[in-house]
């Protein structure tokens, strides 16, 4: 019989880190061993506030998940009809975590990367981009000073400031700039804002209108002149028929998407819509950026920048090469393992 264990990891943050939504200093995930045969898969849970989840109800829904695994690990197909029947929509980043521990384990006992496991190429990964949240003027331009090895940048906007965060970032780099306003202006100030934006050198907007204004986004897609991507209006691959024409691409997270299974019909779906495809991350250590980045030659764009974002993480797996390319990591599995292990 398998086991799980289960374990709270505190993250300490490099900054404090500001989207329009809030701040946090540190963060907590769930860490998720499954074990069997003598071997530990490994999943990670980053439960997602918004949508009514936390550590606390995570771990505890996780601990008593052994009840759901099949009998034969390598039946994905039983494991997510059981995890369908027990917890419905609820509880997408423990869904993540243990799907991810049971697919760790399963390229663990294959001695295969799932990367290779699906038919992926390694040479055929994206740049991440690197995040620098909202902040005071001093505090953005040290996170540019350590943005200096990546090519590409992720701004989060959607406060007052707005102009001067952007204007400061604009004085000290030419780099490409992607824009994340995290459902944090109205119609009209998007507008504004995007097509300002659209002279500065930005490859896209992610998600500037709440998701709840589902009309806003079609009425704003004729409206602005750079392309638009869905984060918090698009969960599954369920949604992304509903939203056809208000958006030019999607964010996929493992964490609000429910898990590699579910990110991968998604990438197939947006594909089939003519849709881009971007492969983003909440707040997780390396265990569920490696997870994600196994997904990342499919993609054509990745914002899997977590992991640096935090000074302890416990664990080591994807790397990025001195272009900011993913590597993908050539243990089996996801290809995380505790730093101590390296």
């Amino acid at each position: 019989m398998p086991e799980i264990t289960t374990e709270t990891l505190t993250f300490h943050l490099r900054h404090t880190f500001r989207i329009s939504r809030g701040a946090a200093d540190t963060v907590q995930t769930v860490l998720v061993r499954l074990r069997s045969d003598g071997l530990t898969g490994l999943g990670e849970a980053a439960p997602i506030r918004r949508y009514g989840e936390d550590v606390e109800t995570t771990a505890h829904v996780l601990a008593d998940a052994a009840k759901l695994l099949p009998d034969d690990l390598f039946d994905l197909q039983t494991l997510g009809e059981n995890l369908e029947r027990s917890w419905g929509h609820r509880y997408q980043a423990a869904r993540a975590a243990l799907e991810m521990a049971v697919l760790d384990w399963v390229g663990k006992k294959l001695d295969i990367p799932l990367y290779r496991l699906w038919g992926l190429s390694a040479d055929r990964t994206p740049k991440t981009s690197f995040t620098i949240g909202i902040d005071e003027p001093e505090v953005i331009l040290k996170k540019l000073e350590e943005a200096t090895p990546y090519p590409i940048l992720k701004v989060k906007l959607g406060s007052k400031d707005d102009y001067k965060i952007f204007q400061l970032i604009r004085e000290h780099t030419d780099k490409p700039i992607r824009v994340d306003a995290n459902e944090g202006w109205t119609r009209e100030e998007a507008v504004e804002k995007i097509n300002w934006l659209a002279t500065q050198n930005v490859e896209f907007v992610e998600q500037p209108l709440p998701a709840s204004d589902t009309e806003g986004m079609w009425w704003l897609k004729e409206r602005v002149k750079l392309p638009l991507f869905a984060d918090e209006s698009v969960h599954t691959s369920a949604d992304i028929p509903k939203m056809l024409g208000a958006f030019d691409g999607i964010n996929i997270k493992l964490m609000k998407c429910g898990g590699l299974r579910e990110a991968l019909a998604m990438i197939h779906t947006a594909r089939s819509c003519g849709l881009k495809v971007m492969l983003g991350c909440m707040v997780e250590s390396s265990v569920g950026i490696s997870a994600a980045a196994q997904l990342a030659p499919l993609v054509d764009y990745a914002d899997l920048d977590s992991h640096l974002l935090i000074v302890d993480d416990p664990f080591v797996g994807m790397e990025l090469d001195e272009d900011g390319r993913i590597v993908l990591p050539p243990r089996p599995g996801i290809g995380a393992v505790p730093r101590t292990d390296a």
